[in-house]
């Protein structure tokens, strides 16, 4: 799996939604330069120590982010007010994006999961 991977499912996303997906794509590896990219369930994520510490899909009317984790987003419910969101995804528009702040604490909770999952 590889970052190839990640640029061809891109490729065939709109180009508004694409530009939102690549820019929290730069977030997360600027956030987790670590992190190995690859395709999980059949869209982009990101991997570290072992673990997938979140993703992203497309969709018609919004985009997702996808910390791969049922109890992440409960954690940080009540950051998460301006978006949509399901027990194992957090949806969002090319109105309402993610803000950089938000994805780190995503990443951060989740990765002190897996952390702890190792301990």
């Amino acid at each position: 799996m590889s970052a190839t991977e990640i640029d061809r499912y891109l490729k065939n996303i709109p180009a508004g939604q694409r530009a939102v997906l690549e820019r929290l794509r730069t977030t997360i590896l600027t956030i987790i330069p670590e992190a190995e990219q690859c395709i999980s369930y059949r869209v982009p994520a990101f991997r570290v120590a072992g673990g997938v510490v979140g993703g992203f899909a497309s969709f018609k009317n919004h985009m997702s982010y996808l910390p791969f984790s049922g109890s992440v987003l409960d954690q940080l419910a009540g950051q998460l007010d301006a978006y949509s969101r399901s027990k194992s995804a957090l949806r969002f528009t090319r109105e309402v994006p993610l803000t950089d702040e938000l994805v780190e604490q995503l990443l951060r909770v989740r990765l002190a999961e897996i952390r702890a999952r190792k301990h």
